[in-house]
């Protein structure tokens, strides 16, 4: 009886490993990538973006397996801080507080099955907002939650 028991106990010992190992070449390890390298991509780091205009957001999303979502978030820069993925350091205005600052923070989805991407949304700025430096912050997550950061560094100005 004891035999039996222990026979059936390690038969069961071995299926729950047999099943509980992921074969590791699916397994998703990899972050997956902005270009903003392109011809066509935009913004590029230290552009001049327009009160009261808009601007498309052009880039092109890859991943191993497959892709999730992305967010784009704009916020100022008037204290000069950094997030340390600029391609090239822009001059900067000098320091202010904020009186009406842009701020923008919108997820976008990724169709489903999709391991390449290309982003390409409209975005408005509104004509009473402050002038100045910006970040223009992109985060892309993969299905199996890595993410990439892509952060460059914008001024926005007036027409007139």
């Amino acid at each position: 009886m004891i035999n039996k028991k222990i026979i059936l106990y390690s038969l069961g010992c071995l299926l729950v490993m047999a099943c509980g190992n992921d074969d590791e070449d699916s397994l998703d390890m990899e972050k997956p990538s902005i270009d903003m390298s392109f011809n066509n991509a935009c913004p590029q780091n230290c552009m001049i973006l327009y009160r009261g205009e808009s601007f498309p957001f052009r880039a092109v999303f890859a991943d191993n397996q497959e892709l999730g979502n992305y967010n784009v978030e704009i916020h100022n820069n008037f204290d000069h801080h950094s997030h340390s993925t600029d391609d090239a350091e822009c001059d900067l205005d000098p320091k202010k507080t904020p009186v009406k600052a842009f701020v923008y923070n919108q997820d976008f989805s990724i169709p489903s099955g999709k391991n390449t991407f290309e982003a390409n949304n409209e975005i408005f700025i509104p004509e009473d907002v402050d002038t100045g430096d910006y970040h223009f912050m992109v985060r892309l997550t993969d299905k199996a939650g890595w993410q990439q950061l892509k952060a460059i560094s914008l001024k926005i100005r007036s027409r007139n």
